[in-house]
């Protein structure tokens, strides 16, 4: 999978390039999330026990309303937020919070980013570009 490029329909944010959290899961900040532990805390989440503080979040799909929004601005002042987070599906308000946070955000695929890219992987993010690159 080296080398491979995913092109996204929807992008924002800087350019990045870290390790991949990937779960066929969804992400609400609020309900899976230990904000200030760093960590997913959801019992029943694929990446519980793992932390998201500095990775690239590859995951299925986002959710959660305006709680989730701040909590990503919040999570960023504290330095305890997700370098970006990718999606094969998203909703306005945590793109919006993604936003308000300044995380990097990419979702909208024609294949399942979930199964394509490694868990652990090196990836690259480009959002002038729309892109995603395993390194």
């Amino acid at each position: 999978m080296s080398g491979k490029v995913l092109i996204a329909r929807h992008a924002m944010g800087a350019k990045v390039s870290g390790h991949a959290l990937v779960a066929k899961d969804g992400f609400s900040a609020r309900y899976d999330l230990d904000r200030i532990g760093g960590v997913f805390s959801r019992p029943a989440h694929k990446l519980a026990g793992q932390s998201y503080v500095g990775r690239i979040l590859v995951l299925d799909t986002a959710k959660g309303g305006v709680a989730s929004a701040w909590m990503l601005h919040e999570m960023r002042s504290r330095d305890k937020a997700p370098l970006a987070m990718v999606f094969n599906s998203v909703n306005p308000i945590l793109a919006q919070g993604a936003a308000f946070g300044d995380i990097t955000m990419l979702a909208g695929f024609d294949e399942d980013v979930t199964t394509v890219v490694p868990h652990g992987a090196q990836v690259e993010i480009d959002p002038a570009a729309k892109t995603l690159r395993i390194i």
